[in-house]
């Protein structure tokens, strides 16, 4: 996936705004006014950040050497995703609709 793809899949979520509050490099993707997904611009490889379940985040990190800690973020919760061909865009799409599910389910009510 490149950025473009990124970018797209991300605002075909339901209630999902983008954003630049953090300067015109990293694009914010917000549900109900909750960050699901931060996209780095100024990157020679594409990378995003997305939430995750702290189990699966070490999983992730463990059996995938394109996921890191969540740079800038609560390295628990948050994982750094490097598009370099190394997960499949199955694999990138279901760790950002994870990230989605996790915020969106937070919602007030």
């Amino acid at each position: 996936m490149n950025v473009e793809e990124i970018r797209d899949y991300c605002l075909l979520k339901e209630g999902a705004e983008e954003s630049l509050p953090f300067g015109p490099d990293v694009v914010v993707f917000k549900v109900d006014g909750k960050i699901f997904l931060l996209l780095s611009l100024d990157t020679d490889q594409p990378q995003f950040n997305v939430k995750c379940d702290p189990d699966k985040a070490a999983e992730l990190r463990a059996a995938y050497s394109c996921v890191l800690p969540g740079y800038h973020m609560n390295k628990k919760h948050w994982n750094t995703i490097i598009v370099d061909g190394s997960a499949s865009t199955i694999l990138l799409k279901e760790w950002i609709d994870d990230s989605y599910a996790l915020v969106k389910k937070k919602k007030k009510k």
